[in-house]
């Protein structure tokens, strides 16, 4: 990409002021969303719970709390490593696109593993693989923002990313609804894979991030150790915002039990309550995609932390309607104020992510604050799943799914609590390049 760079021979320091991306540059970095969008709705929202019904339908909340809390310690220890590793990478294609190829490769090795899986151990132990895969991706791919965007043009591009994320969900979901109906749930979880595969392959052709990152100075091993050096601690704005994402997207998760619900409360089948949810994630799409790009941009002038705290209004308002819908149609219905609180935080909160990390090493930082949409299900379903299976127990199966609803509106309220805790002043130092990772042993030598 191309920038202007200015030195201060003083300090030694490097100011680099970017030029703005044309749109179709902005639209191209941010297409991966939609690939690993749509493995994840796909595999998280259909195919998942389906094949977990089957298993066990008794003990469908309590399965879907272990299966997400196996799935959710890959992309806390791998996110933030591989990013950091990243940042100090050197190649021919520029620091983050291996890692992406690399892990696509895997992602569709693993579905294609998933689809023929039969037993709910085979199930458990190549969703982690995937996570794994999925997640040595999406760490260095999450470095883009902060590393090529001008900062005039970051709430466009958090705008847009937040879009790519939605038509990630719609295609996934639609994809597995598909394999639903015509009893091809392996060759859809397939599909998933191929989807990421194509959007990938159009950032790698088409996304220029240049070779230049911080020196390294020090080992591999010392500098993957560094992404969980102590120094985070002191990063508060950074750690509640980790809150922040982890609360709100949790809330997201009800959609994951979307299934359940409109089984066990409205009466479907299974191949009824999969169409239902397939409109009503084209009705969350449609709403968030229409809230994103304006959200972002709207951010910009009244700053980010109002746009998330309305946000998160307008979500409880869906979320209430979902939990309390008499029929169906009131539940779609409500989808719609849930997608446009969705939308918004999608946008605002990754641009709210990009001003208050550190820049020097980017892939670090963002991959912990994603860490907060990996453990985002797995906190909410631990408290949701059991709430679902114990309120069954004792109301009957058509109270469990609104009850476990209901927890969102609970998630959505704290992570308003802890949005006031979070500084929302953007992140900007003399020099952009960070001091090397030291190694004490080579230090003392």
């Amino acid at each position: 990409m191309a920038h202007d760079g200015r030195v201060n021979t003083t300090s030694g320091s490097v100011s680099v002021e970017r030029q703005a991306l044309p749109w179709g540059h902005l639209v191209t970095l941010s297409i991966y969303w939609l690939g690993i969008n749509t493995i994840w709705a796909g595999f998280n929202t259909i195919v998942l719970p389906t094949r977990l019904l089957e298993i066990a339908p008794e003990q469908y909340g309590l399965l879907t709390a272990v299966t997400f809390a196996v799935g959710v310690v890959a992309p806390i220890l791998i996110q933030p490593t591989v990013g950091v590793i990243s940042d100090y990478t050197i190649t021919r294609w520029g620091r983050r696109k291996p890692y992406i190829l690399i892990g696509t490769v895997l992602d569709l090795v693993f579905l294609i593993a998933l689809a023929g899986a039969q037993s709910y151990l085979a199930i458990v132990v190549l969703y982690f693989m995937l996570q794994l895969s999925s997640n040595f991706a999406q760490g260095p791919f999450q470095g883009y923002v902060p590393d090529l965007v001008p900062e005039r043009q970051v709430g466009t591009a958090s705008g847009l990313m937040g879009a790519m994320i939605v038509v990630g969900q719609i295609v996934g979901v639609g994809i597995a609804t598909a394999g639903v109906s015509l009893d091809s749930l392996g060759l859809a979880t397939v599909a998933l894979g191929l989807t990421e595969l194509v959007t990938m392959i159009v950032l790698v052709l088409t996304v220029r991030e240049g070779s230049a990152g911080p020196r390294r100075t020090t080992s591999w091993l010392a500098v993957a150790r560094s992404a969980w050096g102590t120094d985070i601690l002191r990063e508060k704005s950074v750690l509640w915002l980790l809150a922040v994402r982890a609360l709100f997207l949790g809330a997201f998760a009800i959609i994951t039990l979307a299934l359940d619900y409109f089984v066990g409360v409205h009466g479907m089948t299974d191949d009824e309550a999969s169409g239902t949810i397939f409109l009503g994630t084209i009705i969350v799409g449609v709403a968030t995609a229409l809230a994103a790009v304006p959200g972002g941009r709207l951010s910009d002038r009244v700053g980010r932390k109002p746009m998330i705290y309305g946000a998160a209004a307008v979500a409880a308002v869906g979320v209430a309607g979902v939990a309390l819908a008499p029929a169906p149609w009131v539940a779609i219905v409500s989808y719609i104020p849930f997608g446009i609180g969705v939308g918004v935080f999608l946008s605002v909160d990754w641009a709210l992510m990009t001003d208050v990390i550190p820049k020097h090493t980017s892939g670090r930082y963002m991959g912990i604050l994603n860490a907060g949409t990996a453990v985002a299900a797995p906190l909410f379903l631990v408290v949701a799943g059991p709430t679902r299976d114990i309120v069954n127990g004792l109301a009957g199966s058509d109270v469990g799914p609104r009850a476990a609803m209901g927890v969102a509106i609970v998630y959505l309220l704290l992570a308003a609590v802890a949005l006031s805790r979070v500084d929302p002043h953007r992140r900007e130092a003399p020099a952009e390049v960070a001091p090397p990772v030291v190694d004490p042993a080579a230090t003392a030598a």
